[in-house]
């Protein structure tokens, strides 16, 4: 399991001397990082539309068109699937937590409602490609077993250089759940 975001602040002190060259996976959680902050647009998208948070026909879709891909750059298309339902499973947490804060706080509601066809998928189309090609490149150290310390490393400073809040952190961390193979 990954760190939990209580305790990004102890992993932030401990991690360098256990957890040196995270390299590897750095492209695999900047790729994350940024599908879980555009699950921010997603939801201004379907804020106040009658378009569900949960989509499984269209889940399915990207988990489909993710196996294919897969298969074409020679990854496993189950690790693949697994990966990217996760993924699947970070955006919808960001969308759920910010349509309870709209709903709580009217005035944090989004003033403008983003295109979900026109504007946000294009993007994620582009990070599934980003996504792939890191989990291709990154094979070798999501198979040892150093993967768990090495991503946790990986999650901590990019939280910390991006000044995450807690919902994005756990998002993040949501995101990368399948990333290891071990432990």
């Amino acid at each position: 399991m990954l760190i939990p975001a209580v305790s990004l602040a102890l992993t932030l002190t401990l991690a360098p001397a256990v957890a040196p060259d995270c390299g590897a996976l750095e492209p695999l959680v900047e790729s994350s990082l940024e599908r879980v902050r555009l699950a921010d647009k997603v939801a201004a998208a379907k804020w106040g539309t009658t378009q569900p948070i949960d989509d499984p026909a269209r889940e399915k879709q990207v988990l489909d068109a993710v196996a294919a891909q897969s298969e074409g750059l020679g990854i496993d298309p189950a690790v693949a699937t697994r990966v990217f339902r996760d993924q699947i499973e970070a955006g919808k947490l960001v969308q759920r937590a910010l349509h309870a804060r709209w709903r709580a706080h009217p005035g944090e509601r989004p003033a403008d409602r983003p295109d979900l066809a026109k504007e946000v998928r294009p993007h994620l189309d582009r990070i599934t490609g980003e996504l792939l090609r890191a989990i291709k490149d990154s094979e070798h150290v999501r198979e040892r077993p150093s993967c768990r310390m090495k991503l946790n490393r990986a999650l901590a400073d990019a939280a910390e250089e991006e000044d995450l809040g807690r919902l994005h952190t756990r998002a993040l961390t949501r995101a990368l759940t399948s990333v290891c193979r071990r432990g």
